[in-house]
C-alpha cells in the first residue's frame, strides 16, 4: 500500500451565508488514526463529506499523495470515493439482502454496468468478502438478513463492506453515537484494529470525549467551521475543552479529562 498523505488547504464549504468549513487546513499523514469533535453544527460531518466528494468545496483544494482529488471528475472521482471508503452513522445497509451480499455492495464500484446491476461478483470477491467478515467476527451472520441484526453487528458489516474496498483511508461519521457502550467498544476496537494491521488513515467523527482520547492519535476540534484544536489526547485539558464546548456544557460533563479508558458513558453529545 502506498503510503500518501492526506492534504487539506483552505477547504471551504458555504451553503448561504453560513461557512460550515471555513477555510481549513491540515496534513494528515499515511496510517494515522484522527479524532473529530466539537459541538453540533460545528462543520464535522462536512469536513468529511468533503474530503470523500460526497459535497463540492466552495474553495480550496484536497490532494492524496500527488492526486488533487478535489479536481476529479467522472471515473476517476469514483476510484477515489472508493480509495476513501465512508462508513455512516445510520449503517446504509439492505436490509433485506443478507450480510454477504450487503459486504460485496462494496465491490461494486469495479464492476461494469450490466454487472453491477446483476449483482454479479466473482469467487475471489466473495472469499475477500468473507475475510473481512471474518476480521469483524460475523461469519456466523453472513446468510443472515441484515435487518435482522443488531445494531453493532449492522455497523461492522457496514466496515466490512468498506474493508473489502480496499481503501487507503477511512472516514468514519459517528460510527457509534446509536450504539450502547458494549457495541461502540466493539465498533472502535475494529476500527483500530484496522488502522493499526492495516496501515490504513482513519477519521472518525466522535460524540464523546473519552472515546477520542483512547483511541486516537490525535485529536481535531471543529468550532464554528474551523480548527480550533489540533494535538495529542493528553494536550485536550480542561481549558481547551472549555474553549471547544463553551463553559455551559463543559459544566455537563461527568468525565476524567485525563482518562484514557473507553468509557462512552457521562459525556454529552455535543459532536
Amino acid at each position: 500500500m502506498t503510503q500518501e498523505q492526506l492534504s487539506l488547504s483552505g477547504l471551504t464549504r458555504q451553503f448561504g451565508v453560513t461557512r460550515a468549513v471555513d477555510d481549513v487546513s491540515l496534513d494528515i499523514p499515511a496510517g494515522q488514526f484522527v479524532g473529530v469533535i466539537g459541538r453540533s453544527g460545528a462543520g464535522k460531518s462536512t469536513l468529511l463529506r468533503l474530503i470523500n466528494r460526497m459535497t463540492e468545496p466552495t474553495s480550496g483544494k484536497i490532494h492524496f499523495g500527488g492526486t488533487e482529488v478535489s479536481a476529479l471528475r467522472g471515473r476517476a472521482l469514483r476510484q477515489w470515493r472508493r480509495d476513501c471508503a465512508m462508513i455512516f452513522q445510520q449503517f446504509n445497509l439492505s436490509d433485506r439482502l443478507d450480510v454477504l451480499t450487503n459486504v460485496l455492495v462494496g465491490r461494486l464500484a469495479e464492476h461494469g454496468f450490466v454487472s453491477s446491476m446483476l449483482m454479479h461478483f466473482t469467487d475471489a470477491e466473495r472469499t475477500m468478502a468473507i475475510e473481512a467478515l471474518d476480521r469483524l467476527s460475523l461469519v456466523p451472520q453472513a446468510l443472515q438478513r441484515a435487518g435482522t441484526l443488531s445494531g453493532g453487528q449492522q455497523q461492522r458489516v457496514a466496515i466490512a463492506r468498506a474493508l473489502v474496498q480496499r481503501p487507503r483511508i477511512m472516514l468514519a461519521d459517528e460510527p457509534i453515537a446509536s450504539l450502547d457502550p458494549a457495541n461502540a467498544t466493539l465498533v472502535m476496537d475494529s476500527l483500530r484494529r484496522i488502522n493499526r494491521e492495516d496501515g490504513i488513515t482513519v477519521l472518525v467523527n466522535l460524540h464523546t470525549l473519552d472515546t477520542a482520547r483512547a483511541y486516537s492519535d490525535r485529536i481535531i476540534a471543529m468550532r464554528d467551521g474551523r480548527v480550533f484544536f489540533d494535538g495529542k489526547p493528553r494536550q485536550l485539558t480542561d481549558d481547551v475543552v472549555r474553549d471547544i464546548y463553551g463553559s455551559d456544557a463543559f459544566g455537563a460533563f461527568d468525565h476524567d479529562v485525563t482518562s484514557t479508558a473507553p468509557r462512552h458513558v457521562g459525556v454529552a453529545a455535543y459532536a
